[in-house]
């Protein structure tokens, strides 16, 4: 049996012979009729049909209603088993069609089927796979960071501005009013050792020096982990939910050059100025208890504020800022780009993004802590 159907605008005949149907297309194939050649390739599929084969030797121009036909086509094939043979088509539309039906969900396994060994295995092969991930991670940025300081990043200004922004101006308020907590907490509990010695006074010494050289740039680190780390991680996630990092990927526009470089220059930039924020405003709350609960002379407090205030503490706090600004960046940045492709994902991502920056916060100042008693600073 012989049959051929063809589309008269548009070039494309499906001709059916002995079960084996084959699509020929030619010319331009532009504006289709998809839905009539689809309902076609349906009616002989019911009828036996064992293969599927394309012939385009002399496709031209061609646009979306071409890839409706082949994905039907496709999908059809799959549903009643038929076999399919796409080595004709130009290498661009097979890889189109793979990528359509590629499955890139992972298969889940029972944890509890395992035994111990293999569990053990499974977590250290996942350990390796994160740490590759995070490796090539960073390799990109300092790619991104290289290009941005020779003049060749394609990062848009106005990127930089909106999150130099959200991350520096918009912050001033919760950075103030935490540290001024923070610093007359401080002053409080340490007042009430120091009374006992009748040694109240270093009050002053003891909140200027725990500011500036640590507790200010661990209160704007965990601040701004917990403000806007998690909103570079939910940003960043969400893009990845409605595929926008697709598009940026189809359009050849790296994703650490477009999204990651103009976060990270902007918190690297705000962070020191946030912590000389947060030294200033824990020693006006020290100054407080200091001052109004203890009545110590407002002169006589500030004279030995200043007198514990030395450019050594100040600079190893603001450097404390400049590292915690990089790690917030990373790590918001990072749970976003590696996010899932739902909802719950993009949640998942942002508690992600501040427990590990504020881990490595951690990690980062008990390392800084050594080598700077190492080098007696």
């Amino acid at each position: 049996m012989l049959t051929v159907l063809k589309h008269q605008k548009n070039n494309v005949q499906v001709v059916v012979q002995n079960n084996a149907a084959k699509i020929i297309l030619s010319g331009d194939v532009l504006e289709c009729d998809s839905d009539n050649i689809v309902q076609q390739v349906q009616k002989f599929s019911a009828e036996n049909l064992k293969s599927i084969s394309f012939e385009a030797q002399t496709l031209e121009k061609w646009d979306s209603s071409l890839l409706v036909i082949l994905y039907e086509t496709l999908r059809v094939a799959q549903a009643n088993g038929i076999n399919v043979n796409m080595s004709d088509l130009p290498q661009n539309l097979q890889d189109l069609m793979k990528l359509a039906f590629a499955d890139d969900r992972k298969p889940t396994h029972d944890d509890s089927q395992f035994s111990w060994l293999e569990s053990l295995g499974k977590k250290i092969i996942d350990l390796w796979e994160t740490i590759s991930q995070v490796c090539k991670f960073l390799g990109k940025t300092t790619v991104s960071v290289g290009k941005f300081l020779s003049g060749q990043s394609i990062m848009r200004g106005v990127d930089f501005y909106s999150a130099l922004n959200d991350c520096g101006p918009k912050a001033l308020a919760i950075v103030s009013l935490i540290s001024f907590l923070v610093g007359l907490i401080l002053a409080f509990v340490g007042a009430v050792q120091l009374q006992t010695f009748g040694a109240q006074i270093y009050v002053a010494s003891l909140v200027t020096i725990g500011m500036c050289r640590i507790m200010g740039a661990i209160m704007v680190g965990i601040i701004m982990a917990g403000r806007t780390g998690s909103s570079y991680a939910a940003t960043i996630g969400t893009m990845q939910v409605n595929e926008e990092l697709d598009a940026l990927q189809t359009m050849g526009m790296p994703a650490t050059d477009f999204l990651v470089l103009p976060r990270l220059l902007a918190l690297v930039l705000a962070m020191p100025i946030l912590t000389m924020l947060s030294d200033i405003m824990g020693m006006i709350g020290g100054a407080f208890i200091g001052v109004f609960m203890m009545q110590i002379p407002y002169q006589e407090y500030w004279k030995y504020a200043f007198d514990a205030f030395t450019l050594k503490n100040f600079l190893v706090g603001i450097f404390h800022g400049f590292c915690f600004g990089i790690i917030i960046a990373l790590c918001g940045c990072y749970s976003g780009l590696h996010c899932g492709r739902n909802a719950d994902s993009v949640g998942l991502a942002t508690t992600k993004s501040v427990v590990c920056a504020i881990v490595w916060m951690i990690v980062v100042t008990g390392i800084i802590t050594i080598i700077c008693q190492e080098l007696g600073l």
